[in-house]
């Protein structure tokens, strides 16, 4: 008798298990679905030699003018390097910072300050969106006419001194 008990409870068991397995778990709550897709910045021609060093340079002499050393990253809208200049006295760890914010910017089409927000209230999935991940304020998008042109990252105080440099140069970009 024990043997038969022990049998169907088995079996149901078994029924139990499998019809659970075979149950998709509910789909986790998308937290409000935008209407437009958010920095939806179409991209343009990506910026050339000469505006990415006159972008460093006004990038440089605002550093220069709040005593500052920087490192200042441009890149295209890929993402790659097209100028780069390490102050003097700027720290050596800040050099591959500043390129990390300024391709992180112009991958995803924002200020890397949305990285960090998103870090500070504990969102820390966006860690698994790029192996290079920067999430510290300091990089910004440039954008012209509309489109995006490349980004601008900045690395060597502490973040809001870095976006401080680098939106200066920013916001020249029209």
């Amino acid at each position: 008798m024990h043997k038969l008990v022990y049998v169907a409870s088995s079996a149901c068991l078994a029924v139990g298990i499998t019809a659970a397995a075979q149950t998709p778990p509910a789909p986790p709550s998308a937290g409000g679905t935008p209407d437009k897709m958010p920095f939806d910045i179409p991209y343009g021609t990506p910026i050339d030699l000469d505006a990415a060093k006159k972008l460093v340079a006004i990038a440089e002499n605002e550093a220069k003018r709040r005593d500052w050393k920087m490192n200042i990253a441009v890149v295209d809208t890929h993402g790659d390097l097209v100028a780069f200049e390490r102050m003097d006295g700027a720290q050596y760890a800040s050099i591959s910072v500043s390129q990390a914010k300024a391709r992180m910017a112009a991958r995803f089409r924002r200020e890397t300050r949305v990285w960090f927000n998103q870090f500070e209230t504990g969102h820390s999935y966006v860690s698994t969106l790029d192996p290079g991940l920067v999430a510290s304020p300091g990089g910004f998008p440039l954008v012209e006419g509309g489109k995006l042109i490349g980004a601008i990252g900045c690395s060597g105080g502490t973040g809001d001194q870095d976006a401080a440099v680098c939106k200066a140069a920013a916001d020249t970009v029209k």
